[in-house]
């Protein structure tokens, strides 16, 4: 698993990469996306952080948009794993409000009133910041939605079971309250320690990210 998960890096560490914001005429209609982390390294590069992709047709720049632009946790749920981390680091009571999610009406009418809005937009702004200061990320195309979740999940189980792949002792994510995420050393929850890249998907997987480099 750890020659898999070096091959995986050693592929990604060779494309561009962006940073928050970013130009979105630069980045794939369709695709998925790995950020790095600032102080993160794994296979004498930067490490995988995170894996992530989008369900719509042409929105992997709205997704990312809504990851480091749109200040809106309910929206992204890397705001709201980076703001649990802040919050939590700080031992801040305000990470009980920040767990509410107000995406729908009802759920606005029943705890809106409940929500300290100053704190929200405050930690808000921190999320953002902390995004742009600290990650940069690579994108490569893939237009074929299932093609999409299936190599999202089998990146994000190859990373998760490399013993390679382990956080710094300064990692933001270790003061997660998500055990996942301390433990998996990724800024994510689900498809973790599943179905990992065989020899043939890696070299699948190349081509695929090459052809559209």
């Amino acid at each position: 698993m750890s020659q898999m998960c070096h091959n995986l890096h050693l592929l990604f560490s060779g494309l561009s990469q962006f940073a928050f914001p970013f130009d979105a005429n630069r980045i794939p209609r369709n695709g998925i996306y790995i950020p790095f982390e600032k102080g993160e390294f794994a296979h004498k590069t930067d490490r995988i952080v995170r894996v992530g992709t989008h369900t719509g047709s042409n929105q992997l720049p709205s997704r990312l948009k809504q990851h480091s632009i749109k200040e809106n946790k309910d929206r992204s749920i890397f705001r709201k794993n980076i703001g649990r981390a802040i919050l939590n680091k700080d031992q801040d009571a305000f990470l009980e409000q920040w767990e509410i999610d107000l995406t729908t009406r009802n759920a606005r009418q029943k705890h809106g009133g409940e929500i300290d809005r100053r704190k929200l937009v405050e930690t808000e702004k921190r999320v953002t910041e902390y995004i742009r200061q600290n990650f940069r990320f690579v994108a490569f195309r893939v237009d074929d939605k299932s093609q999409r979740l299936h190599w999202e999940s089998k990146i994000i189980s190859t990373v998760s079971r490399c013993d390679e792949c382990r956080p710094s002792q300064n990692w933001l994510g270790l003061h997660s309250p998500k055990k996942k995420i301390q433990e998996s050393g990724l800024w994510l929850v689900n498809e973790l320690y599943k179905q990992p890249l065989s020899e043939s998907d890696c070299e699948s997987l190349k081509i695929a990210v090459l052809s559209t480099a």
